[in-house]
């Protein structure tokens, strides 16, 4: 995605790049809107998002002005070689690259990166990566289960933090990364005073900016989820706390009550994952162990740092329970069938090999797997201008044309020294692309003063976070497909932000959705520096 700003003291509440992402700034900064009494006169707002451009000519940027004068100089060196019609040739050449570079969609896609997506997917469709086949009869190691994609191969492996509370450990051999996974119960906004929703988001604010002085902490994530539920759980609790010798009329009220309440009744759960590099400070590799022991020490602080965000009652994930969420989401008929083995005391006891999909095909456009199918954006335009903090309410509220929707705001904490230097190139940036022009737009130059103001903010100690979004939505069957599409194309414009599907890597979209804490930037085969010069 694109790179935005956020200064370090407020900011907003759980608002990515090629796959699945922009790559946006967050300035985790507040409008302090205060009377002299102390009485706001208006509701607070918060924007100020930097989606930062390398400097170039007519909008070219740094890859581009390469290509330019590089074409130039080559045309010359061909005319004195080859002649005029060489020349000519190779001038045709250069123009037809600058105008793949130059044209552009709304979403800031150049024509280039297009038709490179589609020549990467034809690529994979006809090596038949996009079809995946595991169990027995497929041909995964030893004939379990596996994660496909990104995560085939996690380890996960299981401690117990100071508290005594068993928590899930990932570990990524190819990134050496490890992540663990945090339980949010948040009890929502709804009759919540004003004050009490500007206190959560400031402190959210504190949470990211914190992220960044966190040894060794690589990336995190938000994950909200909305699913259909069952009635099992319900159920199981009246049956338990229902006592003999109940009146008839109120048995036969709370059977209503069972049988007709989990209609149109949903389940909403927030996960956020936090991914740490399995090294030390002087590159030297770390054993699981080790990491284990460390973050046991470091997740109370972490879990009690959530609470005052309005999180709800923070606690870390077990093995078990990442087993099932990540079961449930390749196969959504497999939760009435957990819920009912909970239900009857019989939890049962997945392995982390055996919770992937037993069949999975990525489309151009949608993901199949198992018993659902589904489809994935990403965000490449954050909010323009202010929004209130309940802009994503109605995006990850619970929506009857979905079966389920997960709601995914990755954030990449920036440290001091790289923030600095980010935020100046980018007001220098921000400055050439102005001061280049004789008529410069009013765009240009609102983006110059913005860069200007959070160069400011980083400079008074404010902090600067990446962030991006992925939405993932899935259906039981192909024919829901349409109406899903129309939900989430009518929720992103409730929520502002311009959403994408990622084309050609539905399935790598569908991990990054996941609770997992997949850093999507180390997975990618295009290097850093040529991405953001493009």
């Amino acid at each position: 995605m694109a790179p935005l700003a956020t200064r370090a003291g407020s900011g907003r509440r759980p608002g990515s790049r090629r796959n699945s992402t922009s790559n946006l700034h967050l300035d985790l900064r507040t409008d302090h809107v205060a009377a002299a009494d102390n009485v706001r006169s208006a509701p607070r707002t918060y924007g100020n998002w930097r989606q930062p451009a390398s400097a170039g000519i007519a909008g070219l940027g740094t890859l581009g002005t390469a290509i330019m004068m590089g074409g130039l100089l080559l045309t010359i060196v061909t005319m004195m070689a080859g002649g005029l019609l060489a020349a000519v040739i190779t001038l045709l050449l250069v123009a037809v690259a600058l105008l793949l570079l130059m044209t552009k969609d709304k979403h800031g896609q150049s024509a280039l990166q297009r038709i490179s997506t589609r020549i990467g997917w034809q690529r994979a469709k006809m090596a038949k990566h996009n079809i995946y086949r595991s169990g027995p009869l497929g041909r995964t190691a030893w004939g379990k289960f596996q994660i496909p994609g990104l995560a085939a191969a996690s380890q996960l492996s299981e401690y117990k933090d100071s508290y005594g509370r068993p928590f899930a450990l990932l570990f990524y051999p190819s990134t050496r990364h490890f992540t663990v996974i945090i339980n949010a119960e948040p009890d929502g906004a709804s009759l919540v005073d004003e004050e009490q929703v500007d206190v959560w988001v400031a402190h959210w604010g504190q949470w990211l900016a914190s992220l960044g002085h966190e040894p060794g902490i690589v990336a995190a994530s938000v994950t909200v989820e909305s699913a259909p539920d069952t009635g099992i759980r319900l159920r199981r609790e009246v049956g338990n706390n229902m006592m003999d010798g109940t009146p008839a009329i109120a048995r036969a009220m709370l059977t209503e009550v069972v049988q007709t309440y989990p209609e149109g009744s949903a389940l909403v759960s927030a996960r956020v994952a936090l991914t740490f590099k399995g090294t030390d400070r002087n590159g030297k590799r770390r054993k699981e162990e080790d990491m284990g022991r460390e973050l046991a020490s470091r997740l109370p602080a972490l879990t009690q740092s959530l609470n005052a965000t309005g999180a709800g009652a923070a606690r870390p994930v077990t093995a078990q329970e990442l087993c099932e969420t990540i079961r449930i989401a390749y196969d959504p008929a497999s939760a009435v069938l957990i819920d009912e083995a909970r239900s009857q005391g019989m939890a049962p006891e997945l392995q982390w090999t055996d919770v992937g999909p037993a069949a999975a095909q990525g489309f151009w456009d949608k993901y199949r797997h198992d018993s659902a199918w589904s489809v994935t954006w990403q965000m490449t335009q954050a909010p323009r201008g202010e929004v209130f903090s309940s802009v994503l309410s109605q995006l990850v509220a619970p929506h009857a044309d979905i079966d389920r929707k997960r709601v995914t705001l990755l954030y990449r904490p920036l440290d001091a020294a790289t923030s600095a230097r980010m935020v100046e190139a980018d007001k220098r940036n921000a400055s050439f692309r102005a001061t280049t022009s004789n008529r410069p737009t009013a765009r240009t130059m609102a983006e110059a003063r913005a860069a200007d103001r959070t160069a400011q903010e980083e400079a008074r100690g404010a902090g600067l976070v990446n962030f991006g979004m992925v939405v993932t939505g899935t259906v039981m069957t192909a024919e829901q497909i349409p109406d899903m599409v129309a939900a989430i194309d009518n929720l992103g414009a409730t929520a502002r932000i311009l959403l994408r599907p990622a084309y050609g890597s539905q399935d790598s979209a569908f991990v990054a959705a996941l609770p997992l804490g997949v850093v999507l930037q180390s997975h990618l085969a295009v290097p850093a520096g040529l991405r953001e010069a493009l």
